[in-house]
């Protein structure tokens, strides 16, 4: 047991597949993906977009083939772009045997919609000539006609039941290298699915709720629905489907992780809302020192309080903390203890300095193999 129980998610135990070099269930880290919104067939445009969800730390990204052009096209995607790329695919089952041969890592596939026994087969043995997995993809906005007719309307039991007899296809064809999504718009409904789901396979689970809406009400409503599925242990790798920039969904997909102690990338910025007690302009403080970090990949935690109320309990379980005093003068702690006090006007500087260098130290030890010493985590 560890030493803060209540922090403990026990994951749900699924085999494992290989997406390109980037494991996926078992005891992998929970990965986070995207999908880019560009076309196909535009090359520079897509692996400018890949390579900025890249650099915003996506392990895995999806890109839509819905025609011939498309699928060819991602041979020269996949060569300049450093993530495994997942063929999005529907209905036809030629443009997944193209993706295949064009360096796709992984085929997102319906078994069903494919066609008939012998399509599916010619998708399978081209998954497996070419190292490819698949993911199922269930969507309570795309169930059969006959799960329709026999449910009445979407709901879990159906996607569940969807998703069951897409893996007896795949499985028939003595194929396994899957993961499976079962997604809906609908939190409560995708929780349900998800859950049900998990209890009846041992597939890696790819969890999102599906057409979330914008920024931040997809934002919350995706917390909502991956906080309890990743709470309750299921889920191996997701995505967080927004109506903006999908740079912003791998953002927001870490972000959910790193409040659940789950993956840690980046700096975790602990700060108060602020009030009348507040000591310097916290949020502002906050927003820029956000900014400025955004750069830094190494995992730590820095708090950031405008008063004593809860500024030094707050900084003992962070590797720098910042807490408003008197007279412009703060106190900075190190590693949870006070270490020196800073006026006003060398917040920002002071703090970005001390946490890269803190950053720098990190990668150092890890670099010599030693286990860096990190707060908060």
């Amino acid at each position: 047991m560890s030493i803060r129980p209540w922090r403990d998610v026990i994951r749900r135990k699924s085999r494992q597949v290989m997406v390109g070099n980037v494991p996926v269930g078992g005891d992998a880290p929970i990965t986070v993906q995207s999908m880019t919104n560009t076309l196909t067939t535009d090359v520079k445009a897509t692996v400018e977009q890949i390579l900025a969800m890249e650099e915003a730390g996506a392990d895995i990204v999806r890109v839509s083939c819905p025609d011939e052009a498309s699928s060819r096209a991602l041979k020269d995607i996949v060569r300049e772009v450093n993530v495994p790329i997942v063929a999005d695919i529907h209905f036809h089952y030629k443009r997944a045997i193209e993706a295949a041969e064009s360096g796709a890592a992984c085929l997102r596939i319906n078994p069903g919609n494919i066609g008939k026994r012998e399509k599916v087969l010619e998708v399978v043995n081209a998954a497996k000539d070419h190292g490819c997995s698949m993911r199922i993809g269930v969507n309570a906005g795309s169930l059969e006609k006959h799960l329709l007719d026999r449910f009445g309307e979407p709901c879990p039991e159906a996607m569940v039941e969807s998703a069951l007899g897409h893996i007896r296809i795949l499985e028939d064809l003595d194929f396994r290298e899957f993961k499976i999504s079962c997604k809906a718009s609908d939190v409560f409904m995708a929780v349900a699915a998800y859950m049900q789901l998990g209890e009846v396979c041992d597939y890696p689970l790819h969890i999102g709720i599906t057409e979330a809406g914008g920024l931040r009400t997809g934002t919350v409503k995706s917390s909502i629905g991956l906080g309890n599925l990743l709470w309750s242990g299921i889920g191996d790798t997701l995505r967080v489907s927004l109506s903006a920039d999908p740079v912003e969904e791998i953002k927001v997909g870490f972000d959910i992780l790193k409040s659940m102690g789950l993956r840690h990338r980046g700096v975790n910025v602990i700060s108060c809302p602020s009030c009348a007690r507040q000591q310097f302009d916290v949020i502002n403080t906050v927003a820029i020192l956000e900014e400025r970090l955004s750069h830094i990949t190494t995992p730590l935690t820095v708090s950031v309080i405008g008063c004593v109320v809860n500024g030094p309990g707050e900084a003992t379980m962070t590797d720098i903390g910042l807490t408003g005093g008197g007279k412009d003068t703060h106190q900075v702690y190190v590693a949870g203890m006070p270490d020196h006090r800073l006026k006003d006007k060398s917040i920002v500087d002071h703090l970005v300095g001390m946490i890269e260098t803190k950053a720098e130290e990190i990668e150092a030890a890890i670099a010599r193999g030693e286990e860096p010493q990190v707060m908060g985590h």
